[in-house]
């Protein structure tokens, strides 16, 4: 009998492991983000790549393009570019980077008033965004806006059609309980459920390979940012980058990894790694807890990293992913650190997890002072 062939562990990024040792580290710009750098162990990327507009359209206020790339490995990577509609000549940039929620089928769509929006981006936007679309948004203020999917999110998932075995057995108990509780699900629920189980696999992965879940995420993400700031009409010395939960996370890494940066927005990701543990330590990815991360100091502490953005980090108080006295004691931190200059204005809101409108306008005021929109 022929042995059943054993499916891929990182089914669609089989060129991954080779792209690593080829491109091994990043050198950064200065000996505070080459530590952050090696820490998350961000690799080298190639030259610039080609970028390719598939299609252009006016609509909602705002002209859309929709972009893609190819990084060296792994699918091609799909972008949006969002500009207000008529609009000429250099605008200040930002990269809009969406967040974990739990949904990796989907990624930046979820940020973007599209024509025909896929139901998770929807899905998404009414639970994390209250409903708005962010990028869009930005854009009608006055800016150029790059919304992309990163790595292991949207056009860059995984292939889990035929998922390795740990993630078949626990999708399998996920399926079994839908069956039970009469539920079908989508194609994104069945996606995403493969996925959460997923994340532990490509972490593991990506030790091996001297990376980590974060370091390549932000692989892609300096990778947008390179192409936001070569793109026409954008002012490449006037950059931003914002995100809520899981991308403001990847909003803090961005600006303390580039110089470009000049207006970092976090919100609903800042805490000390300390009082995640041992009650919300399993409230986060892979995305936040990277190994060895808090040898460079606390998690508020890597603002201090970032060459030249200013930072607005928004707090919710009732965050049922991050304890009260842990984002108290961020927000000292960070006054301690930049007291006294305006490199950092915190925020603190009622409610959840959430990026509420509320909160969506101060962010939006705050880059346009930032930048200078």
């Amino acid at each position: 009998m022929t042995p059943t062939a054993r499916p891929s562990a990182i089914a669609g990024y089989e060129d991954w492991p080779a792209y690593v040792r080829e491109h091994p580290r990043r050198q950064a710009s200065s000996a505070a983000a080459q530590e952050l750098s090696d820490a998350l162990g961000v690799p080298d990327a190639q030259r610039l790549p080609k970028v390719t507009v598939h299609w252009e359209e006016t609509y909602y206020g705002a002209t859309t393009s929709q972009l893609s790339w190819q990084l060296g490995f792994g699918p091609r990577t799909t972008g949006w570019l969002v500009r207000p509609a008529g609009s000429s000549g250099p605008l200040p940039g930002v990269l809009a980077l969406h967040c974990h929620g739990g949904n990796k089928f989907g990624g930046a769509d979820r940020l973007l008033e599209l024509p025909d929006s896929h139901p998770s981006a929807v899905s998404a936007r009414a639970g994390h965004y209250d409903g708005r679309a962010l990028a869009t948004d930005i854009a009608r203020r006055g800016f150029a806006v790059l919304a992309h999917d990163t790595f292991a999110w949207g056009s860059r998932r995984f292939d889990l059609s035929n998922p390795p075995w740990r993630t078949a057995a626990a999708a399998a108990g996920r399926q079994a309980q839908w069956r039970e509780d009469g539920v079908v699900p989508t194609e994104a629920e069945e996606y995403n459920a493969a996925a959460g189980f997923h994340e532990d696999t490509v972490a593991k992965a990506a030790g091996l390979l001297g990376t980590s879940l974060a370091g390549m995420v932000a692989h892609d993400d300096l990778a947008a940012l390179d192409i936001l700031a070569a793109l026409p009409g954008v002012d490449q010395d006037n950059l931003g980058c914002i995100g809520f939960s899981g991308g403001g996370g990847r909003s803090l890494a961005l600006a303390a990894l580039s110089p470009r940066i000049r207006a970092a927005v976090v919100t609903c990701m800042m805490t000390t790694f300390e009082s995640l543990f041992p009650a919300y330590l399993d409230a986060h990815s892979w995305l936040l807890q990277t190994p060895g991360l808090w040898k460079l100091g606390d998690w508020p502490e890597l603002t201090g990293r970032a060459a030249a953005a200013r930072f607005l980090v928004q707090y919710a108080l009732a965050d049922e992913l991050f304890p009260e006295d842990g984002m108290r004691q961020a927000h000292r931190i960070l006054e301690s650190l930049h007291g006294g200059t305006d490199r950092y204005t915190g925020s603190f809101w009622p409610g959840g997890h959430v990026f509420t409108a509320a909160m969506q306008d101060e962010a939006l005021e705050f880059l346009a002072k930032t930048l200078a929109c």
